[in-house]
């Protein structure tokens, strides 16, 4: 059940970085509440998952999926420009996370 947890919080903390893009600098009030609940059901499932399982490997794997979920919601959303390097960046995350998720 850990891992669904954790993969629950990860999925949360992609929407809450969305939000917070959505949001304009606080100015725009319904992206700041989904923001910030996001920001707690992020942590929320993120302290369940770290009852069983390790800090590095519960903090490496949802860090992971928050930055690889932003990276794509960015270029499918968001227009943001893909190139070699950050498809290159992005494989290392996800080779991260793969390889902590085995040696734990």
């Amino acid at each position: 059940m850990s891992w669904i947890y954790l993969l629950a919080a990860g999925i949360f903390e992609v929407v809450w970085a969305y939000a917070m893009k959505l949001s304009d600098g606080f100015t725009r009030p319904v992206p700041t509440l989904v923001m910030i609940a996001g920001m707690i059901g992020s942590f929320a499932l993120l302290t369940l998952a770290m009852r069983d399982l390790p800090l590095g490997t519960a903090y490496t794997i949802w860090t992971g999926i928050g930055a690889v979920g932003a990276f794509l919601l960015g270029i499918i959303m968001l227009g943001e420009v893909i190139s070699p390097a950050r498809v290159a960046a992005a494989l290392l995350i996800i080779s991260g996370m793969v390889l902590m998720k085995l040696s734990s």
